[in-house]
C-alpha cells in the first residue's frame, strides 16, 4: 500500500508540473493577442488557462495534505512531548479530514451536474472541471488517514516524505 500511495504521490507532482507546462502555453498566447492582434482576445487561451489553474490548485492543495505543508494555524500551544505533538498532528488532521469528507459529499452532485455541460469556448466537458474536487476530497481522505497511522504508530515505514 506504502508503494501505491508514493506511486500516486509522485504522479500528482508529474501533473502538476505538466499543467504549469500547459498553462504557459495559452497565457502566451493571451499576451501575444494584447499586442499582435493576432489571436481574438476572447478565444479559448483564456478559459484554457483558468481550467489549468484551477487543477493546479487542487493538486497542489492535495500534495501539501500528503507533505503536510497545507495552511495550518496555530491555536492551541506547541506540544512539548512526542505523544503530545502526535495527538496535535490527529487533531489538525481531523479537521482538515472533516473538510475532505465534506467535499466528497457535497461535490458529488456538482460533478455529475458538470457532466451535463460543456464549455463553450474550449469544448470540454465540465465535469473534468467539477470532478477535480471529488478527487482532490477522495485523495485527501487517503492521504489523512495515512497520516493519522504514521501519527499513532511513528515508526510506520516510508514516513520520509513528512515534511513537518
Amino acid at each position: 500500500m506504502k508503494a501505491i500511495l508514493h506511486g500516486y504521490y509522485r504522479l500528482l507532482q508529474a501533473v502538476m508540473t505538466l499543467l504549469l507546462g500547459i498553462m504557459i502555453i495559452p497565457v502566451t498566447l493571451q499576451i501575444f493577442s494584447r499586442y499582435t492582434g493576432w489571436i481574438p482576445r476572447y478565444i479559448w487561451t483564456e478559459e484554457a488557462a483558468r481550467f489549468c489553474f484551477m487543477w493546479m490548485i487542487m493538486t497542489g492543495a492535495t500534495i501539501a495534505v500528503r507533505d503536510g505543508t497545507h495552511f495550518v494555524v496555530d491555536v492551541l500551544p506547541h506540544p512539548r512531548t512526542a505523544r503530545g505533538q502526535a495527538l496535535a498532528e490527529i487533531l489538525v488532521d481531523f479537521f482538515l479530514l472533516i473538510v475532505a469528507v465534506a467535499f466528497v459529499v457535497y461535490v458529488y452532485d456538482y460533478a455529475v451536474f458538470g457532466y451535463s455541460q460543456t464549455s463553450e469556448l474550449t469544448g470540454i466537458n465540465l465535469a473534468w472541471i467539477y470532478g477535480m474536487y471529488l478527487v482532490a476530497g477522495l485523495t485527501w481522505v487517503v492521504f489523512l488517514a495515512e497520516r493519522v497511522l504514521k501519527a499513532l504508530h511513528p515508526h510506520f515505514p516510508g514516513d520520509h516524505h513528512d515534511a513537518r
